[in-house]
């Protein structure tokens, strides 16, 4: 089916599962066995057959795969997207969330925001930029937590040194309880609870700088330092436990009296082997007597053939060499037996008791988790304001209504890889009168920076963080699209102009009027009447259909698009302002109103090195296509004629064009199939005109 086909396109590996497993009795019965319950409404799954189906088939193939994984689903939550912002695979990529274009982790919004000091930390962290909120008091206690850490600016380097170094405790808990701990598992672990109470200690300095009501975890009660755990670890590890259990050695003697009895007996019968050579020697009178040892025979006493009328009658033969006898007695093979069987006594003892205190902890697995969570997030917490501080971000200001308005916004990637040029901010205010934003200008100018800016600005606030801008209040987006840059897909057999128009009739199909629309050269990969005509379709749906009306940046090279500002009266022109010196052309890169009707592309070309001949060729062939055109200046661009209009929703003058408009269903259109009906009703208009024409001149 579809689903196969895209995933054997994508490359990923399939695994055959017989499809009973999805059956509504099977899964239900599969999840009530593994939780030991007889209904799932606790689980908040009532209701949900689809969610129930998927959880059951999931259990039981973990259940077919991975059994040892299974002590670690204590629990069952349900994910709505509904309290989350959507990202696509093609946003996620655009505005380069967790890498960047190339594949960098440097290079992207991760990159910035993480400077987190554990792992759980930087885990929690990804999980928030991949899922934006839409809770507005959830995110108001998120920013209260970062801002608490921005003001305080000690506690905040103390908990940074405090957190730096700290162990894993979610994935060491979870090896605990699947029974896969090491002893330097458990000894990262005793030192991790080791530092919790310095960590509240710290927490209380909040309390007594004057912050009241704290949010979680800030209060120093919110962690739990799991005393009884450490206490235990502490008395059971060693100092510097190995890696693994291959020898003993890794628990220590006084936490068990059997371990120390074979310990002390083993530790007295070496003493006795060792003083046995001295023993013999006064005993027997040999004085070339010697006690050895080797790994055949075990230990031994030799004597030499000259000596051997002087032999005791307890000794007893073991083999005999050229020169020498070699002998046994029943006492030195009793602590012989002790020496060699200690060690395979001890270490099979110390991986008994290894267990047994692995399941004590596992056994506390509720609270270590919960304890690592708390730990994660004052870790992503005392990071954002670090961020915060060192890049000069601010808290913005959370709102349901539909404006988003940002004072000097910047980029927060690209502002910290400028060197040799500062940052140029701009100004961005999308509101019900204003909502969709045409921005043009030259290329390099930074017009996909711009989009991208806003964009991420309001992402970095949906995830509880400071923004970079002066000023920023930002109502609320449920999903952010993006139709940016393009690339083919080969695989699939799509072209780069067919992976543009799937974006855009993807964000026109699925978008809401609390969307955030991100779209830069929409058309440009066809002809360029082609892509004039679907540019200006994609503005006037957008416009017009009511369920949308959304917030919409628009970058493009049309710059007949700007007449839109005056026939549609959400759309406002913007451009990115250039100076000229001569042939110099100097990109300001600052956002301001009005339109423009050059992209200085020639000159792009020119610094970018094209051979001189080329660009000298290229002038002369801009002059002549713009002599043809007739192309009117950027002043002029309010006072020509409009190209024709065929909206959505009004009426036309009666005509053909006007009986097929009122043949078709508008709203049970697909994105696709009204840019294919404005195209041909275009066509139409143009074909009517060249006959009114025609029949004019005879």
């Amino acid at each position: 089916g579809p689903l196969k086909s895209e995933v054997d396109a994508r490359g990923f590996r399939r695994t055959p599962f017989e499809s009973y497993h999805w059956e509504l009795g099977r899964a239900r019965q599969t999840l009530e066995e593994h939780f030991g319950v007889q209904t799932l409404e606790g689980f908040g799954c009532e209701g949900k057959p689809l969610a129930v189906r998927a959880a059951g088939a999931a259990l039981a193939y973990a259940k077919t795969t991975q059994r040892s994984t299974l002590p670690q689903l204590d629990n069952l939550l349900t994910y709505s997207t509904r309290g989350y912002m959507t990202l696509d695979a093609a946003t996620r990529r655009n505005l380069e969330l967790t890498e960047s274009m190339r594949g960098e982790a440097k290079h992207c919004l991760l990159g910035v925001l993480d400077e987190t000091q554990t792992a759980m930390g930087a885990r929690l962290l990804r999980q928030w930029v991949g899922q934006p909120l839409l809770h507005l008091d959830i995110l108001e206690a998120r920013l209260d937590a970062v801002e608490a850490f921005y003001k305080n600016t000690v506690t905040r380097l103390e908990l940074q040194a405090a957190l730096k170094g700290l162990a894993d405790l979610e994935r060491l808990t979870n090896r605990t309880v699947t029974g896969s701990a090491q002893p330097r598992n458990l000894g990262a672990l005793r030192e991790s609870l080791a530092r919790v109470p310095e960590i509240q200690l710290i927490l209380a300095g909040l309390l007594r700088a004057g912050l009241e009501n704290p949010p979680e975890p800030l209060h120093p009660d919110d962690l739990d330092p799991c005393t009884e755990i450490h206490e235990l670890l502490c008395a059971a590890i060693i100092d510097e436990p190995p890696a693994v259990q291959n020898s003993s050695g890794f628990i220590r003697p006084a936490f068990s009296e059997e371990l120390q009895q074979i310990i002390e007996k083993a530790r007295h019968a070496r003493d006795w082997i060792g003083g046995l050579q001295e023993l013999e020697r006064e005993r027997t009178g040999i004085s070339s007597l010697k006690v050895s040892y080797n790994k055949v025979f075990g230990y031994y006493i030799e004597v030499s053939n000259a000596n051997t009328k002087l032999i005791p009658k307890d000794y007893e033969r073991r083999q005999t060499l050229v020169n020498a006898e070699r002998y046994v007695t029943t006492e030195l093979k009793e602590y012989e037996a002790l020496v060699l069987n200690a060690e395979e006594r001890q270490l099979d003892l110390e991986r008994r008791i290894f267990a047994q205190v692995q399941q004590q902890v596992a056994a506390a697995s509720a609270r270590l988790l919960a304890l690592g969570r708390a730990l994660a997030h004052l870790d992503v917490f005392v990071s954002l304001a670090e961020v915060a501080v060192r890049h000069r971000y601010v808290r913005p200001v959370l709102t349901m209504d539909k404006d988003i308005h940002i004072q000097r916004g910047r980029h927060p990637v690209v502002e910290l890889t400028l060197q040799d040029e500062p940052f140029i901010a701009n100004d961005t205010h999308l509101t019900d009168d204003s909502c969709i934003h045409i921005i043009t200008g030259p290329n390099m100018s930074g017009k996909s920076t711009s989009l991208r800016q806003v964009a991420l600005i309001t992402l970095m606030a949906q995830i509880g963080c400071f923004v970079p801008a002066d000023s920023a209040e930002i109502g609320l987006v449920d999903r952010i699209f993006t139709r940016v840059g393009a690339q083919d897909e080969i695989a699939r057999g799509h072209s780069t102009f067919m992976v543009e128009m799937v974006e855009t009739a993807n964000l026109l199909s699925q978008g809401t009027s609390r969307s955030l629309f991100v779209l830069d050269e929409v058309g440009r990969g066809t002809s360029t009447f082609d892509g004039l005509a679907i540019a200006r379709a994609v503005v006037e749906y957008i416009h017009n259909h009511p369920k949308l009306q959304t917030r919409t940046l628009f970058a493009t090279h049309y710059h007949e698009l700007t007449v839109l500002e005056a026939l549609l009266p959400r759309v406002k022109n913007y451009r990115v302002a250039v100076a000229e010196e001569g042939e110099k052309v100097i990109f300001l890169h600052r956002i301001e109103p009005g339109g423009t009707d050059r992209s200085y592309g020639i000159y792009v070309a020119q610094i970018a090195g094209m051979p001189r001949p080329v660009i000298n060729r290229a002038r002369e062939i801009l002059a002549e296509l713009e002599q043809e055109r007739g192309r009117a200046p950027v002043a002029g661009l309010a006072d020509a004629a409009p190209l024709p209009q065929l909206p959505l929703f009004a009426e036309a003058p009666p005509n053909e064009i006007e009986q097929r408009l009122r043949r078709v269903d508008v709203m049970s259109l697909t994105p696709i199939e009204a840019i294919n009906l404005l195209f041909e009703l275009k066509t139409l208009l143009s074909t009517t005109e060249e006959a009114d024409n025609a029949n004019s001149g005879d």
